[in-house]
């Protein structure tokens, strides 16, 4: 009761202020949920898609003017390949000045499909300009916007429960989940963030050690059009090159496009997620000198380590972000990486080179894995990485790739080609070799495995607009493990092909239908040397608008798991969506029903789920059951507005749900989540 009291004083606090609201909300929400349920066929489900919602959102209050776009504000509309981006960027050059965003239509590589979603965050008139950055200025002509989100479990799981003859509970905090962030933006030119964050089972103001939140995330940036084009404060990412030396934050891989299979590095930026991870902690920023860029950056970070028994040396780094139980607590700052280094990049119209080295250095060595398949792993406390990367826009062909090396350790490289054959056909080929002695602890290039080392690979892709309804996409990937793995006691191969087609009858209906098949190697279950695993999804989604109000999205899939001559496993999903968002009205929310059954985790199904703003999800469906959520939004004057969600999973013939501290007695689990968002 305490805890409540607590932190509902803090919301009247933060709700106290009574600024003038500046802008209307924005209800077409609709658009970025569209694009990230793309997206999501690419991230695993612990995935934080809040950066990526941001940006987004950003951009729909704040449109791009197509006449003064920059390369990086079109990067960070995900969707867009690079090929697209420059197509945009000469059209002004060849053309002059666009007179109308339908004016993209003339541009070759842009399908319906990438110009309906474009038109949503573009527009041709120029924003005033930037000036005379005064104190009263920067508070009355900018953007601030606050969300406070609580929500929780309602069964009680076994981490809450004192077991027989414990002193205490071992998960050491509440049940809540709780996230207050803040943002300022003024002109897309000066911002600042701040996260606040507990998980659930976390401790939150202790009355004996008045904690706080676990998680404290926050920066200042500022972008600029002279010589500093960017300077950062506190939290931030870096993205360079194809992602093999340097890539914090969130990345992508292969997915249902190609648009992001080419990586599109965008340097410097905030970070704004709540991964406790995934980021670099000091200082960094950006100078340009013609056609030079120069981006010097430094951090200092403590981050979660397991210890060997003696203490001195790091048996693995958590990346969880949790800190409920006394042993997480214990392991919670144990180890402090320093990170300093630099990235020079040239730019032209058409090529652009960098070269990035940085050096990172661990208060505590790594210790020698017990495993085979780890006796390649980083040892020691200091780690040196180089890398070279380029791209090259010809015409209507984009190459790309990346070489790197870590210091005593390995080389990787990848390097690809796109190209737009017609404005119907692009294709995607893309080469890469990664050493099984290749380190880096920010490396997220295109990969089979979770990183990007001991792998070898082809992928190649293919693009088809068959006319204004039909649309086909399918990719082939092809790699081998040339060195031990996890589970997998010898080199090893295997493949991946991809195949989705798109069907637009007209504006109120699409259907899409999906294959892909997964094969590779793991050790037998007897022991004996290496068995196949083969895995293959099925599935067919219709999406059907009603009127301007209702929508309605089926979806049906199948997932059909072998491992060598055993028995093979089945998982079926259906479920069915229905959209409230009409274009005027206060109340907007959805509404999901499924059924599911699969045999085992390894015929388990991955599906997108809407939720409350900033917070998107894809759930694996697992075991037999029902699940059922609502989602609902309600503005209650401009610039407040609250979301509420509630999602039920009940399974059949089942007695206990999850296991060890996250386990519930019974066959339900249940959740609730409140948000609400403030801005002026």
């Amino acid at each position: 009761m305490n805890f409540n009291c607590k932190y509902l004083g803090f919301i009247l606090f933060l709700l106290s202020i009574n600024p003038q609201i500046t802008y209307a909300q924005d209800d077409d929400t609709d658009i970025i949920e569209k694009i990230l349920d793309i997206l999501s066929s690419e991230l695993g489900e612990d995935q934080d898609y809040s950066d990526i919602a941001e940006r987004l959102t950003y951009y729909r209050k704040h449109p791009i003017d197509l006449n003064n776009a920059t390369k990086d504000q079109l990067k960070e509309l995900i969707f867009l390949s690079p090929i697209q981006i420059n197509e945009i960027l000469n059209h002004s050059l060849e053309h002059g000045p666009f007179l109308d965003v339908f004016e993209l239509q003339s541009i070759r590589s842009l399908d319906i499909e990438s110009i309906n979603l474009l038109i949503k965050f573009v527009k041709v008139t120029l924003p005033p300009p930037f000036k005379d950055m005064k104190f009263k200025k920067l508070v009355q002509k900018a953007d601030h916007d606050l969300m406070i989100r609580m929500g929780k479990i309602l069964e009680r799981q076994a981490g809450f429960s004192k077991l027989a003859n414990a002193k205490e509970a071992n998960y050491q905090g509440s049940a809540w989940r709780i996230l207050t962030r803040y943002r300022y933006s003024f002109s897309n030119t000066l911002a600042a963030s701040l996260n606040m964050e507990k998980d659930a089972g976390e401790q939150f103001f202790d009355s004996t050690k008045n904690k706080g939140f676990d998680f404290y995330s926050g920066n200042i940036s500022f972008r600029g059009s002279g010589i500093v084009k960017k300077l950062l404060i506190g939290d931030y990412a870096l993205q360079f090159g194809q992602g093999l030396v340097m890539w914090s934050g969130l990345g992508f891989g292969k997915g249902a496009g190609i648009s992001t299979i080419a990586k599109q590095d965008f340097g410097l930026k905030p970070y704004s997620s709540v991964n406790e991870s995934m980021f670099l902690r000091g200082a960094s920023g950006t100078f340009k000198f013609r056609k030079l860029s120069f981006t010097p950056f430094f951090s200092k970070k403590n981050l979660d380590a397991s210890l060997t028994d003696q203490g001195k040396e790091v048996s693995t780094i958590n990346i969880s972000g949790l800190h409920r139980t006394k042993s997480e607590i214990v392991n919670k700052s144990q180890l402090l990486s320093t990170i300093y280094g630099a990235h020079i990049q040239f730019n032209s119209k058409s090529l652009n080179i960098g070269f990035t080295s940085f050096q990172t250095q661990f208060s505590l060595p790594f210790s020698i894995g017990k495993s085979l398949y780890e006796q390649y792993d980083f040892r020691g406390n200091l780690l040196m990485n180089l890398g070279f990367n380029y791209d090259y826009n010809y015409r209507n062909t984009y190459f790309f790739g990346e070489v790197a090396h870590s210091k005593n350790g390995g080389s990787a490289f990848i390097n690809g080609i796109m190209s737009s054959l017609s404005p119907r056909v692009s294709l995607v080929l893309m080469h890469r070799r990664y050493a099984k002695n290749y380190h880096s602890f920010f490396n997220q290039s295109v990969s089979e495995a979770s990183n990007a080392v001991n792998e070898s690979g082809f992928y190649s892709a293919l693009s088809l607009k068959l006319d204004s309804k039909w649309d086909l996409f399918t990719y082939s990937d092809f790699f081998r493990f040339p060195w031990l793995k996890f589970r997998v006691n010898a080199p090893s191969a295997g493949y991946e092909i991809f195949t989705q087609i798109n069907y637009r009858m007209n504006k109120k209906l699409n259907l899409s239908s999906r294959f892909k098949q997964q094969v590779r190697e793991e050790n037998s279950e007897a022991n004996s040397g290496l068995e196949t695993v083969d895995k293959q999804n099925y599935r067919i989604e219709i999406i059907y608008s009603i009127n301007d109000r209702f929508s309605f999205r089926n979806r049906a899939e199948m997932v059909r798991y072998q491992k060598g001559n055993s028995k093979f496993e089945l998982g079926f999903l259906n479920y069915q969506d229905i959209i409230y968002k009409p274009m005027s009205s206060r109340l907007s929310g959805n509404i999901r029903f499924g059924i599911f059954d699969t045999e085992s985790f390894n015929s388990r199904i991955y599906a997108y789920e809407n939720d409350v703003l900033y917070s998107y999800s894809v759930p694996a469906y697992q075991g037999k059951g029902v699940r059922f959520y609502v989602n609902a939004r309600y503005t209650l004057i401009r610039g407040f507005d609250l979301w509420l969600r509630y999602s039920l999973t009940s399974y059949y013939d089942q007695k206990i749900v999850g296991s060890g501290d996250d386990e519930i007695n019974g066959n339900k689990r249940s959740d609730v989540r409140m948000q609400i968002r403030y801005q002026f």
